[in-house]
């Protein structure tokens, strides 16, 4: 049985090298559709956390009046955080508000005179909230339309998140779309790179014929004859998910050169190729699955294909 393996997998790598020129090809073609396929899951990591990220930006601003008690704002603060939908709940005071509007226009001496002049804090203590799923916000903008709460708002609109909320729709709704032509693009190239391998493997199997002939004539198993030629295919998809792996780092070195705003996402603790570096042996695993799926299912067609013929 080691026997047998040893030889296949010798018959193997000598086929991969007897064709140089056309195993070349072969890698090159299967190495761009997973490329792409490296590019979609990239690509769908980096749209989550932006959209995650965006999401995280929307909330509610209640603002109450200013004679409003403060027990009374954290009583509904309490009640808002008992709320199955609500994620929390941040109350800003007056005087919060005041020292956070200070320090935003800390270079504008105009509103710093205006304050002084006004001998009093005018702002307003406001809970800023956030639901567990944009979804929720409907449910929380209805309970604050509760009698007992919108008497003590300042606007009969405090909800601040439509407009971004749209906004944001909009972005995923492009992204998915984005996603949806790589996968499309993935299976074309995927097709492509499967014929390719599926020829390759052909033509070498028409070149060794004769060889093949005397093998079956001296009573060689189907094992032993299509063995090599599965362990060829093996071989590209192997080397192929490797070489789709280094064009993608190089690709991380040498495009920021020209293009230095393409790494600048804006999303904070998030870096795509901090994410590439620390999964990269995941990301070589989904690489080498899908390129040695591809193309030992590939050989294992046309070989089946000659040996019924």
């Amino acid at each position: 049985m080691v026997t047998v393996i040893s030889r296949i997998i010798h018959y193997g790598f000598k086929n991969f090298w007897r064709n140089g020129l056309l195993s070349t090809a072969t890698v090159a073609i299967v190495s761009l559709c997973l490329v792409v396929f490296a590019g979609l899951i990239l690509a769908n990591t980096t749209s989550s956390r932006l959209i995650g990220f965006l999401q995280d930006k929307i909330d509610i601003s209640a603002y109450f009046k200013t004679n409003t008690p403060e027990d009374e704002i954290l009583a509904v603060k309490s009640a808002l955080e008992k709320l199955p939908e609500v994620k929390s709940v941040d109350y800003i005071s007056t005087e919060e508000a005041l020292a956070i509007f200070k320090a935003r226009h800390e270079n504008d001496p105009a509103f710093s005179q205006s304050l002084e002049e006004l001998n009093s804090n005018p702002l307003e203590a406001s809970l800023n909230i956030k639901a567990k799923d944009p979804k929720n916000y409907e449910v929380v903008a209805e309970y604050l339309k509760n009698p007992d709460i919108a008497q003590y708002l300042a606007t009969d609109n405090p909800v601040t998140y439509y407009n971004k909320q749209a906004a944001i729709d909009r972005l995923a709704g492009i992204i998915t779309g984005v996603d949806r032509i790589g996968l499309v693009l993935t299976i074309l190239l995927s097709l492509v790179a499967g014929l390719v391998v599926f020829n390759t493997i052909r033509l070498v199997i028409y070149s060794n014929r004769d060889e093949i002939s005397i093998m079956r004539a001296v009573g060689a198993s189907n094992t032993f004859v299509q063995g090599p030629y599965l362990m060829e295919g093996l071989i590209i998809g192997v080397i192929s998910a490797v070489a789709s792996l280094l064009f993608i780092f190089l690709g991380f070195l040498l495009v920021p050169l020209f293009y230095p705003g393409v790494t600048a996402l804006g999303i904070p603790d998030f870096s795509l190729f901090g994410y590439f570096g620390s999964n990269f042996f995941s990301i070589l695993m989904y690489q080498v699955l899908f390129g040695v799926g591809l193309t030992v299912i590939s050989s294992l067609v046309a070989v089946k294909k000659y040996l019924r013929n």
